[in-house]
């Protein structure tokens, strides 16, 4: 049996870099549409949405990095282009959205799918005995989890 540099099964790391890799496409388109949000939200909501917006992406920055790093920490490559992302992500890209609401909508269903993916991912790593994938995972999935439902209670 051949390990990576971290003592996992090389073999067995090789699924979990493919569902990283999934998740890290996801995460790119899902972070330039809430740029793309919080560049061209207007309206009566403007200050918080564009605060939220703004945090929003400034979080899913720090996890596509760390995302990338764990992969490599895995032993395999990152995706890191364009033609990656968008060949790999089930998230559509959000153009042309000038409602509000719709913007806060679109951002909770990104979030969602963001969520199923990662916990896809920490079953994987669970079943391998990779307990650093396992934390990343469930800490994303616990503050994800309270943002699905505060976008959830802002649209009622």
């Amino acid at each position: 049996m051949k390990t990576n540099d971290i003592g996992l099964e090389v073999k067995d790391t090789l699924v979990l870099v493919e569902k990283l890799n999934k998740l890290l496409a996801n995460y790119q388109v899902y972070y330039q549409n809430l740029r793309n949000f919080h560049w061209n939200v207007s309206g009566p909501n403007f200050f918080e949405l564009h605060a939220k917006f703004e945090e929003l992406y400034t979080t899913a920055n720090e996890s596509v990095d760390e995302v990338a790093e764990r992969i490599l920490t895995l032993g395999g490559r990152p995706f890191s282009s364009y033609g990656e992302y968008i060949e790999n992500s089930s998230i559509q890209e959000a153009k042309e959205v000038h409602d509000s609401k719709e913007m806060v909508s679109i951002t909770r269903d990104n979030i969602n799918t963001l969520l199923d993916l990662e916990r896809e991912a920490l079953e994987a790593a669970s079943e391998q005995g990779d307990e650093g994938t396992v934390t990343l995972m469930s800490d994303y999935i616990t503050a994800k989890e309270k943002i699905v439902w505060m976008l959830s209670a802002y649209l009622r």
